[in-house]
């Protein structure tokens, strides 16, 4: 099973990345682009079948790894290879 773990500061973090890829689409003639947000997607490889017990330990991951939960959200997607 493949999952696949989207990353991204909740509303109301300052995100200078975001703002640096806003400007710049600006500079390089792109109209019309509002607020930039930007983010990571970890994906993961793993041996379990059961999607239950895959998100469970997913999640685990999430909470105790792969996200700062204060001041980050994040999102798990998982497919079944």
């Amino acid at each position: 099973m493949k999952a696949r773990v989207h990353v991204t500061l909740k509303n109301g973090v300052l995100d200078p990345q975001g703002k640096a890829i806003e400007k710049t689409l600006g500079n390089l003639g792109f109209k019309g682009v509002g607020d930039v947000r930007q983010g990571k997607v970890i994906e993961i490889d793993l041996d379990e079948t059961d999607t239950a017990k895959a998100e469970a330990a997913v999640k685990d991951m999430c909470e105790q790894l792969l996200a700062n939960t204060v001041i980050e959200n994040y999102t798990i997607e998982l497919d079944a290879a």
